[in-house]
């Protein structure tokens, strides 16, 4: 992969470079000359390295918003010197004062301060400047350096959290990732002023499995399961391993009405069809459900909404199971179909 690198600066600017770093086979260079437009780049396309020229406008704000942005403090910022004030005072001031300057520009926000060199005493312009090519290159090295490390932080990062957040037998999110999903999504609902709708839904006599055939095969049927209702939900809808039997359904975007449209048909995609564990065994499953709507006076955290889907889920099971209960306006709503059967085949 390319090292990225932007250039703030002028074209001019380029020409004091190494020719290794010119070398497109090796590095992606793109060159911006306004601060603005260079912040707006660095948000969008974030490089593995920042090269500053010193003299130009707005180079020391650069650096100083660059370290202020906690998620793209990792990008190396190198500033190179040649202002003509300064590297006139160089050789007068001595090395105290260049010290002082290298402290500065650290301070600022760069992670290494090269100066330019004057090729002889005449009035300073760019073609009359060069630069430590070995110290640059060095810098370029290290910057590459903490570019990989962050990215190699970044994908162990990724790893541990789809970890933390995934229930290890059905691939799905986990009880920890709703807490975490839930009060975001009511937060963008209210937020949009949308509709937010979940759904519990209990695997009807899941005991009885696990008594009549074991764990094991109990475990295969979540994992069918968890499969059969994955890939017959929306874009929108989000399922959630809740725990044991149980799981939890949300539906972005979606009302009353809408909810329990969607419960009877997981409950009529579950139930019409058996699950195949062998050659040997197959199992006719049903599941109850209950939904529920985000109102008004819900708590930002979910739980009343929970509670109100599980009072739901209990009416439900109450009513015989292997249907799916909702309230509009105190108003329920059901489809009962039949109980479970545990065919082997």
């Amino acid at each position: 992969m390319k090292i990225s690198i932007l250039v703030f600066g002028s074209k001019n600017f380029i020409t004091t470079l190494p020719d290794q770093i010119r070398d497109a086979s090796a590095f992606s260079i793109e060159v911006i000359n306004n601060v603005n437009q260079a912040v707006s780049y660095i948000q969008i396309t974030p490089p593995d390295i920042v090269l500053v020229q010193a003299s130009n406008d707005g180079s020391l704000e650069l650096c100083y918003w660059l370290k202020e942005q906690t998620k793209l403090s990792w990008i190396y910022c190198i500033l190179l010197e040649d202002r003509p004030q300064l590297l006139a005072h160089r050789s007068d001031y001595g090395w105290e004062w260049e010290f002082e300057m290298n402290a500065i520009a650290l301070k600022q926000g760069a992670d290494a301060y090269i100066w330019l060199t004057p090729k002889d005493n005449r009035d300073l312009t760019m073609v009359d400047l060069t630069i430590n090519q070995p110290l640059l290159l060095a810098q370029l090295t290290a910057g590459l350096r903490k570019a990989q490390k962050y990215r190699e932080l970044l994908r162990t990062n990724d790893i541990l959290s789809t970890i933390a957040l995934s229930d290890a037998l059905t691939e799905l999110n986990n009880r920890r990732a709703l807490d975490w999903e839930l009060p975001r999504q009511i937060k963008k609902a209210r937020n949009h002023r949308t509709s937010l709708s979940l759904i519990i839904l209990d695997v009807d006599y899941f005991k009885k499995v696990n008594d009549t055939y074991g764990h094991l095969v109990g475990d295969r049927l979540l994992q069918l399961l968890s499969h059969r209702l994955q890939h017959n939900l929306r874009c929108q809808d989000t399922p959630f391993r809740y725990g044991g039997e149980e799981f939890v359904i949300l539906l972005g975007n979606t009302n009353y009405d809408e909810a329990i449209v969607v419960a009877n048909r997981l409950n009529r995609i579950v139930s019409e069809q058996p699950f195949t564990i062998n050659n040997q065994l197959s199992i006719n499953l049903t599941v109850s459900l209950g939904t529920s709507c985000l109102r008004a006076e819900d708590d930002a955290n979910g739980i009343s909404l929970l509670e109100r889907a599980d009072q739901h889920l209990l009416q439900a099971k109450a009513a015989g199971r292997n249907c799916a209960i909702g309230c509009k306006n105190e108003n329920f709503f059901s489809q009962p179909i039949s109980h479970l059967q545990v065919v082997s085949s």
